[in-house]
């Protein structure tokens, strides 16, 4: 099992897949100039609506200005609450707070680690305006009984938070296509990810794309006429070229990454080792893929020994983070406090061949804790 590290994300091989088609793309950006909403930026939400089969593509800053945007853009606010997940990246709950609004914590299925559908009717208050499932690891929620209950109780607007799931797929939708609001992340460790910050909200509503729109360029119907609060919260051209040659690679990726995750869910299930499970109704890109011990520490050390990074997503639910605890209930939510003691991500990428990823189970099946 000796050998180099292996790379928890593979980012340098996969810019030398596609070094001529980004280099040509940014020069081009640098010969034109128009860094702020250039043509590349228009260009690119064309090709995401055309992936995602969604009406309307609205690029941003970041998955978080996305979250940001779209409560704005629902007039979220002081008084509201927002039901969500603990079991995810801050940014999930920071934008409802960030807003004066509170963020209702429900608790996760104990396999998929996503919010658990079967708690969210009894967490519905007056006061609740938006439901913002997390699609965790690459694999969307149950988003048709997250649709139905949130239409049974007037209409609420649902909002994906698929910061780790762009490319995955629910009953053959699309995920940002799946709900009212779809938000994305483009971080570079994404599934699909840019060279910087940047991210997007998808929608099929004409009124709301407006308002994303607007909000994104600090709420300008037009030039100097601000008709609505807004934000800085452009995507830079640049960062939009870089990603126009990575999607038309993307659907590669995706098959490259289904495969590697059913490799891994072979080789764990033979190692009898628990990890997060993937619905059959519904495709994961394996934003992560993770497993879960009892004796994390001791697992990660023996991993870092034999040269295979780990990573943990996430070790302590919002719930009981400082800055969010005074807001609901610490203890409310025992699935994900237990889960985020054991959950251990291995590393995931769509470059990880074959040799690579047997040398990672092998020193999985000689850690086994």
């Amino acid at each position: 099992m000796s050998g180099p590290v292996i790379p928890f994300i593979d980012l340098k091989s996969q810019y030398a897949d596609l070094k001529p088609e980004i280099d040509s793309r940014i020069q081009r950006v640098l010969d034109h100039g128009q860094y702020i909403m250039g043509p590349e930026v228009r260009e690119l939400e064309i090709a995401l609506e055309a992936f995602t089969g969604s009406k309307h593509c609205i690029t941003v800053a970041s998955g978080t200005e996305a979250l940001l945007i779209a409560l704005m853009a629902l007039g979220i606010g002081p008084g509201d609450e927002v039901i969500t997940t603990p079991f995810t990246f801050v940014a999930t709950a920071e934008v409802i707070v960030l807003l004066g609004a509170k963020p209702v914590f429900v608790d996760v299925e104990p396999d998929t680690c996503n919010i658990d559908v079967s708690k969210i009717e009894a967490a519905i208050t007056p006061r609740t305006k938006a439901i913002m499932p997390v699609s965790l690891y690459g694999q969307v929620s149950d988003m048709d009984e997250i649709n139905a209950i949130a239409e049974r109780h007037g209409n609420l607007p649902v909002i994906e938070d698929a910061a780790q799931s762009f490319g995955a797929e629910y009953k053959g939708r699309k995920s940002c296509n799946v709900s009212t609001i779809g938000c994305t992340s483009f971080f570079p460790s994404k599934p699909l990810g840019c060279y910087g910050d940047g991210g997007a909200i998808f929608t099929n509503d004409d009124k709301l794309a407006e308002a994303f729109r607007e909000i994104r360029v600090h709420g300008q119907a037009e030039r100097y006429v601000h008709t609505r609060l807004g934000v800085g919260g452009r995507m830079d051209t640049l960062q939009c070229a870089i990603m126009l040659p990575k999607l038309e690679k993307f659907a590669w990726e995706v098959q490259q990454r289904l495969e590697i995750g059913a490799r891994y869910n072979r080789a764990m299930d033979e190692l009898g080792i628990q990890r997060v499970v993937q619905r059959a109704d519904r495709t994961s890109v394996y934003a992560q893929y993770t497993v879960l011990v009892d004796d994390r520490a001791a697992f990660q050390t023996h991993m870092q020994q034999l040269g295979v990074p780990t990573a943990v997503h996430y070790p302590v639910p919002l719930n009981q983070q400082p800055a969010y605890a005074h807001l609901c209930c610490p203890d409310c939510t025992p699935v994900a406090a237990s889960l985020a003691k054991r959950v251990t991500s291995l590393p995931m990428h769509a470059y990880l061949d074959t040799a690579l990823q047997n040398r990672v189970v092998e020193a999985v099946s000689a850690g086994k804790i």
